[in-house]
């Protein structure tokens, strides 16, 4: 793995040696061509004037900001170089705060952020445990490719990442969301039957699947391409309208019924099976029970 970058990262009177590293694969993104459709031959990117339509060398286009309709400030290379703020090569650390307090869409991309040598690796270290054991994070800024960012420094496994972050200014409201209802008021027979599917659904990650079956799928139709054989496309099917009630209780009991049986074993085991086994079939009959009553509850409501 070659790093991107090298430099410190500092906090108060501390420096710590480092080097970064892109965490993200893209070997495996697939990119297309553009082609002329009638000889195949690639089309080549030609830039031209929306004005005059002439095309265009590199020397004869300029950077322009567009501040109204049509209307445009010519921005030369010296004018850049005016506002290029200096890299110091130094992930400058302003505060440490709780890892919980940044909220997921502050997260843009993620580097991997490695001790620069053997010197360093005592002090990184302690900064990945104390940054463990605290639950916090180190916010801060670098200046990354002429373009000052804020990022955020946290423990991954052994190592630490380097988070860099959207302003706050960038994202926007959720509130500005069309049809977004804060005052909706919920069923709460269907909030129980909610709970109850979240908690019969629980899993780990490892348990996911996460496999990227666009890019197979796209593979696989290449491949199908090239051996000249007919790409089958399946059927999309149309998914039936079931009420809220009604589609929460069937899938309680559909991931119920995909449960895996239980493997029969010997001794304690299988005595502590059993009590675990009948323990259950209570709470599903009480769940049953209480389904039951309160359906004849609202049918004497209703009569």
């Amino acid at each position: 793995m070659r790093s991107i970058w090298k430099g410190h990262i500092r906090f108060s009177l501390v420096t710590i040696p480092v080097r970064i590293y892109n965490a993200i694969n893209t070997s495996e993104t697939i990119h297309f061509n553009q082609l002329h459709k009638e000889d195949g031959g690639p089309v080549g990117y030609e830039k031209k004037c929306k004005v005059c339509g002439k095309a265009l060398t590199g020397d004869e286009i300029v950077k322009g900001y567009q501040f109204e309709k049509d209307q445009y400030i010519i921005v030369e290379p010296g004018d850049l170089e005016k506002v290029k703020l200096k890299t110091t090569k130094i992930i400058e650390i302003e505060g440490f705060v709780d890892s919980s307090s940044l909220s997921p869409m502050m997260y843009e991309a993620v580097y991997f952020t490695g001790p620069d040598g053997d010197v360093s690796s005592k002090s990184y270290a302690l900064l990945r445990e104390a940054l463990e054991e605290s639950g916090k994070v180190g916010l801060g800024r670098v200046v990354l490719r002429d373009r000052e960012d804020i990022v955020a420094i946290a423990p991954h496994k052994d190592g630490l990442v380097m988070y860099k972050l959207h302003y706050p200014s960038e994202l926007r409201d959720i509130e500005d969301v069309p049809q977004l209802d804060k005052h909706q008021k919920v069923d709460q027979s269907a909030l129980k039957l909610a709970h109850t599917l979240i908690d019969t659904m629980l899993t780990s990650v490892d348990q996911i699947e996460m496999k990227d079956r666009y890019t197979g799928a796209l593979r696989e139709m290449f491949e199908a391409k090239i051996q000249g054989r007919e790409v089958v496309v399946a059927p999309e099917k149309e998914q039936p309208t079931v009420d809220i009630l009604s589609a929460l209780k069937e899938s309680i009991e559909q991931v119920k019924a995909q449960r895996k049986p239980m493997v029969k074993a010997t001794g304690d085991e299988s005595e502590q099976e059993e009590e675990e086994a009948v323990s259950t079939d209570q709470e599903s009959a009480g769940e049953h029970a209480a389904s039951d009553s309160a359906s004849k509850g609202r049918k004497r409501k209703a009569g």
